[in-house]
């Protein structure tokens, strides 16, 4: 375990590009959600493409494909390579972004496919029965809202985008080991939550209560700057919102309840795959690409450098014998985001 690791951006497209590609940010040229890496910039994907491994996608990239660059060179987005650029060179096996809140969305997920399936019918499950509570008259709460997190998302755990992404993982590992058990293969699993909307299902909505939550790490005289970004930040409606006590008050366990779930279906994923030999040859990195505010120093998600919202979790799970004299061990080194990659082209090599 690392317990100063840190990542190169707060925001979720740089910062994943730069685990993809392990540059940082000025390199790759995604130095803002909705910015693509620069064509010409090698991922991991594209890396270990290179000797013969299999890489894939389940879950959340935010990344997109930087059409400009390939125009230049003429290369077709809708070609072989230009897909593949556009996936920084993994197998989208199921791409969900997440964020779904209107039914008009260009790129329909596969889980609301999966919702209809299971009898959550609408025009778009995703918000109206995975991200939404019921009031006591039966009416449909949107988990957008603060005020509702702390209700009982419409479906059961097991249907959760948490618990969905869990099971095509395990869909992608054995269709690789079915199809071809000689190729090396890394998949990225991405989960979404915990995201907005906050909300969650039984019985990790009401798991944790407030006397759970550690205090604010935040004081007045934070409030007097006279640095203008920061202090329009600090005005702003998220950042308002999360400075008063009662929102994290409703809005923190129910974060704890959603990283409970991620860590319970972690756990289901790891029997599945110590049944069939898999823990004995796959190293697990766990990681995340941002943290929260959630009301530290008066503000709300992640936009500014702050240790709420770029130091981050890492553990490092490795099953060959070289890291039995690390196993168990937490580690104070300084690490970012960037040394992954290279880490991963280590395991390969």
């Amino acid at each position: 375990r690392f317990d100063r690791a840190y990542v190169q951006s707060p925001f979720c497209g740089p910062s994943r590009a730069s685990y993809y590609t392990g540059r940082y940010c000025r390199s790759h040229g995604a130095t803002w959600n909705g910015f693509p890496i620069r064509i010409g910039e090698l991922s991991v994907g594209e890396h270990l493409a290179e000797v013969g491994v299999r890489t894939a996608l389940v879950g959340k990239t935010h990344i997109i494909p930087d059409t400009d660059g390939m125009a230049r060179l003429g290369i077709d987005p809708a070609s072989p390579t230009g897909r593949s650029l556009a996936e920084c060179g993994f197998e989208p096996f199921e791409r969900d972004d997440g964020l779904h809140p209107f039914a008009s969305v260009d790129k329909w997920p596969h889980y609301n496919d999966f919702l209809r399936e299971q009898g959550f019918a609408g025009d778009n499950p995703w918000e109206e029965w995975a991200n939404s509570g019921e009031g006591p008259d039966g009416e449909i709460l949107s988990g957008w809202l603060l005020k509702y997190s702390g209700l009982q998302a419409r479906i059961p755990a097991e249907y959760s985008e948490t618990a969905y992404m869990t099971s095509r993982a395990m869909d992608f590992m054995a269709e690789a080991e079915a199809g071809n058990p000689d190729q090396p293969w890394l998949l990225h699993l991405s989960f979404i939550k915990p995201h907005w909307p906050y909300i969650a299902p039984a019985p990790y909505h009401n798991m944790y209560s407030a006397k759970d939550i550690l205090p604010a790490v935040r004081s007045n005289s934070e409030r007097q700057t006279d640095h203008a970004l920061f202090h329009a930040y600090q005005e702003s409606r998220i950042c308002r919102t999360f400075a008063r006590e009662e929102v994290r008050e409703t809005v923190i366990p129910v974060y704890m309840g959603l990283v409970k779930q991620i860590d319970d279906e972690l756990g289901r994923l790891f029997a599945w795959m110590d049944e069939r030999g898999l823990m004995d040859n796959t190293m697990i990195v766990f990681c995340s690409d941002h943290g929260d505010y959630l009301g530290d120093h008066c503000m709300g998600e992640k936009d500014l450098i702050h240790e709420p919202s770029i130091r981050t979790p890492l553990i490092v799970y490795d099953p060959g014998p070289e890291a039995d004299a690390t196993r168990g061990s937490a580690s104070t080194a300084l690490v970012e985001a960037i040394d992954l990659a290279p880490t991963f082209q280590d395991f390969f090599d």
